[in-house]
């Protein structure tokens, strides 16, 4: 046995808990004639004093390394054993870094990796002030795969009462991502403590780190011995609002939308600053970053954006799939795209040249110099890229999307353009005509007359047979794309822009006997430019070559129209933005043992990660949506007149927008309370029955933990929490009266599930049909670049048009690079990661810790299965014409579950891609 010489014993007559010094020395240990990685068994044990507890630090045989903190009291009562099982992910960046334990590292092998402080829940009843932590070290225990486990003994004293928290330092000078800390050895149980966290090392911030058992508290129930610990752990997590955040940091603070413009490398890419008065905008997350140096009112752009520590992906996204993949495709991907291709405003010149796309592929490397990134590619994006080895060439070849596979001409017929309003990507648009003439708000001066030219005998002309206009609006069989008054005020400044156009739209469509829609006529706008007066026309259906030429024309419009909505409305607005000053207000005012904090937290799990990414490379200045969609480098500025004009919280609840777009009315003898004016409503249908299921859940979960109103208006976190979000999250809208008010259950249980709905549900509609829908751009061209032929045409341009209208199409279409840039990112962001968390699939350690909450849970899985049953049941009846028919794609965007990859099915708990 290795004994320290009696020259040293000195050293352990110390006041402090730390292993001496000199253990931590190799010399000391090979100057005895001792090689640590070669020691097959190796016990020590020193001994020391600090006022009435003894500490052993120890190793015993074996390699089971345990580290012992004995606890005496005065009154003899008798101690606990306790055993701390420390479970650390191997992390590529972090701790464990090499993915193997370096044995040679004296640090570890004596426990200096982690310091244990157990927390007790109670105060001292003689002294009414917390009770003294109990300290151990823990030891390295043993290794699976992806995981290390350490372990901590402990002498827990009968008085010292329920363990309710756990203080964490890292000793290492590299962070280590937690994932949970199980305490055995106590009479009613283990005391479980769920970290999922990277812990920062003490070296970079001295704080250390605390982490609460699972058993949540509403603030008035707090135990005493916690009460103190709950208010500064939210004060460390608000910050104070000044500085530069740093990468470890945890800190959740507000700023405005002032990082989407790059000043500083050009006037061009100036942008102005959303959120405020004048561009009203939801908050995100401050970063700190110093100022422009050409824009002080911008933030100065960096590779590496600050979010909190715990919002990063985990790190199977980051290696597998989301984050890598996101970024290699903005990063590597697009730029070689850019390089392959000579002329970024070439057109394709054939409808063949588009299926090439998908049959042969792009070749990305003309001049090998250029293929440096490739090889990582074709790793990262095994399903986008396919590597053929010709002349030392690599070719990007596409997957053909389900739409294209099952009907190569879907694209073309005006029931598919029209039913995918209703099944689409973008079912959040099409609206009930409830007057008429259909009549602009916007200022006739400036804008031109305000009466659509869509006539009244242009629509029965259409419906003859069928109905008058006037019975038409009062059985609600007239619907509407109305893309008019938030288009137009852009027209003239994108105009401006080489190589693209602009107009306000308006598509109506007629409800048929048979529940499907059909399009009637495409009102298109252009106000008055240039000294020229107010430009408009309507299109309709016809039967002759030149009209029908220029539906499909005016069709192409329309789709870019809502392609541009789709994606900076619909699914960026009111999603993925929305959502942020959600999680920053959560982290802020709920402590993490709240249990409304631990119901949000896996809907909130790396968006704000996907959020910055976009910020750095889709929504910036110059990026992917400014480059290739409506409405071009206004994107943002457009994003916030639709936030300014639509956005309100109150409706973001999927019964309230169906109502508020009269989609549906109320029926309380209905299903969900609703009937839907276009029964075959694929995403209504199948999102009242996901609404419900989750209102269930929430309702559950929230009558158990509010068991009276009482309960609701004593708890000051969770009205601090709505506050925020309402005056500083979404402050530019802090005045208005449709604000839900937070008094009772039902009012929390509204609010709750209207932001889950926006996580899972809503998020899942918008984003996970994005390939299946647009990866064969011509059913969504996501731009136009050439004006309608009849618009003032030059006697050359309308020529051309009726000699070959085939190629006018093609030239409005998105050019090759816009088309194919757009391609990979929607491939990507289509795509459901292998480690991908589904709405009520795996249940969180938090909920599984209370019977009455799992039981809940249970029936919330239960549930959704379901609905996976009821979706293949209705896909399956032919009855369902708007998703059941001859090559089309069943509607299952809302189908909960599915196995990773571009499935066009699935719904996780989060916005994660």
């Amino acid at each position: 046995m290795l004994k320290p010489q009696p020259s040293l014993q000195s050293q352990f007559s110390s006041s402090s808990t730390q292993t001496p010094s000199f253990l931590l020395h190799k010399p000391f240990l090979h100057g005895n004639g001792y090689s640590i990685a070669s020691l097959p068994i190796l016990s020590m044990q020193y001994s020391f004093h600090k006022k009435n507890k003894n500490v052993r630090i120890a190793s015993v045989p074996g390699n089971n390394i345990k580290a012992v903190a004995t606890a005496s009291t005065d009154n003899g009562d008798k101690a606990t054993s306790v055993k701390a099982i420390v479970t650390v992910k191997l992390t590529v960046g972090g701790f464990l870094s090499s993915l193997v334990i370096d044995r040679d590292d004296i640090t570890d092998l004596l426990g200096k990796t982690l310091l244990l402080e157990l927390v007790s829940a109670q105060l001292d009843p003689k002294t009414g002030l917390e009770k003294e932590t109990i300290k151990g070290y823990a030891h390295w225990k043993s290794q699976d795969e992806g995981e290390v486990k350490f372990a901590s003994g402990f002498e827990v004293p009968a008085d010292f009462g329920e363990v309710g928290a756990i203080f964490v330092e890292n000793e290492h000078r590299q962070e280590m991502y937690l994932k949970d800390i199980i305490l055995n050895g106590f009479p009613n149980g283990p005391v479980n403590v769920t970290c999922d966290s990277w812990v920062h090392s003490k070296h970079d911030y001295p704080h250390k780190r605390i982490f609460f058992a699972n058993k949540s508290y509403l603030p008035s129930e707090t135990p005493e011995g916690l009460r103190r610990l709950r208010k500064e752990e939210l004060v460390i997590l608000r910050g104070d609002g000044k500085g530069e955040r740093k990468t470890h940091e945890r800190v959740y603070d507000y700023d405005v939308y002032n990082d989407i413009g790059d000043p500083d490398s050009s006037d061009d890419l100036k942008r102005p600053v959303l959120g405020g008065k004048q561009y009203p905008y939801p908050r995100r997350c401050r970063t700190g970053r110093p100022r422009s140096e050409n824009d002080p009112l911008s933030e100065k752009r960096s590779s590496n954006v600050y979010i909190p520590r715990d919002e990063s992906f985990s790190e199977v996204k980051q290696l597998t799939f989301a984050a890598k993949a996101l970024y290699s495709v903005l990063h590597a991907l697009v730029p070689s795209l850019e390089a392959a291709m000579v002329d970024g405003e070439l057109g394709f010149p054939y409808f063949t040249a588009i299926d090439s796309l998908f049959n042969e592929g792009v070749n990305l490397s003309p001049d090998h110099k250029k293929a440096q990134n490739k090889v990582s590619l074709l790793n990262t994006l095994p399903r986008l890229v396919n590597s053929i080895t010709q002349a030392q060439d690599e070719m990007l070849r596409f997957e053909t999307p389900e739409t294209m596979d099952r009907d190569k001409f879907f694209w073309f017929r005006d029931e598919e353009f029209a039913r995918q309003t209703l099944a689409g990507l973008n079912p959040y648009s099409i609206r009930l005509v409830t007057e008429w003439p259909l009549k602009s708000k916007l200022d006739p001066k400036i804008y031109g007359p305000q009466e659509s030219a869509i006539t009244t005998e242009m629509i029965e002309q259409q419906i003859k047979g069928f109905c008058s206009v006037k019975e038409a609006i009062s059985q609600k069989k007239l619907y509407i794309l109305d893309y008019h008054d938030l288009f137009l005020p852009f027209v003239s400044k994108v105009r401006e822009i080489k190589g693209t156009t602009l107009y306000g739209s308006r598509t109506l469509f007629f409800l048929t006997p048979e529940g499907t829609l059909r399009p009637l006529a495409i009102e298109l706008t252009r106000p008055p430019i240039d000294g020229k007066p107010q430009w408009r026309e309507v299109f309709t259906p016809c039967w002759d070559a030149t009209g029908l030429w220029m539906w499909r024309l005016a069709k192409a419009h329309v789709l870019a129209h809502d392609s541009g909505y789709h994606q900076l409305v619909s699914h960026w607005l009111r999603t993925h933005c929305c959502t942020e000053p959600y999680i920053i207000a959560t982290n802020r005012q709920l402590s993490a043992i709240h249990p409304i904090h631990r119901l949000l937290l896996p809907h909130f799990r790396y968006t704000m990660e996907i959020n910055a990414l976009a910020r750095e490379s889709l929504i910036n200045a110059g990026g992917i949506i400014e480059s290739s969609f409506s409405p071009g480098k206004y994107s943002m500025e457009f994003s916030s007149v639709a936030y300014d004009q639509q956005w309100q919280f109150n409706l973001e609840a999927l019964p309230a927008d169906l109502l508020n777009r009269g989609l549906a009315v109320e029926d309380p003898t209905a299903p969900h309370g609703l009937k839907l004016t276009i029964e075959d409503y694929p995403f209504a249908n199948d999102g009242l029955v996901l609404w419900d299921t989750i209102k269930e859940w929430v309702s559950d979960y929230v009558n158990y933990y509010y068991p009276n109103p009482t309960a609701i208006e004593s708890d000051q976190e969770l009205h601090a929490w709505w506050t925020e979000i309402r005056t500083v999250g979404h402050g530019d809208k802090k005045d208005e009266s449709w604000w839900p008010v937070l008094n009772t259950r039902e009012d929390l249980i509204q609010i709750i599930t209207t932001i889950v709905w926006v996580t899972s549900g809503h998020h899942a509609a918008v984003n996970f049909g994005q390939y299946t829908y647009a990866g064969y751009f011509p059913n969504r061209p996501t731009i136009a670049r050439n004006n309608m032929p009849s618009e003032e045409p030059s006697e050359e341009v309308f020529t051309n048009f009726l000699r070959k209208p085939e190629g006018a199409l093609l030239q409005c279409f998105p050019s090759q690079l816009q088309a194919t840039r757009v391609m990979v990112v929607l491939d990507v962001l289509s795509n459901h990661s292998p480690d991908e968390e589904y709405l009520g699939e795996a249940i969180e350690p938090a909920w599984a810790e209370n019977p009455h909450i799992k039981a809940a849970f249970e029936r919330f899985n239960g549930r959704l299965k379901q609905l996976e049953g009821i979706i293949d049941k209705r896909n399956a009846n032919r009855e369902l014409k708007n998703r059941n028919g001859a090559g089309i794609v069943p509607y299952e965007l809302l189908k909960p579950f599915s196995e990773p990859g571009v499935t066009g099915k699935g719904v996780p708990y989060s916005i994660s891609i």
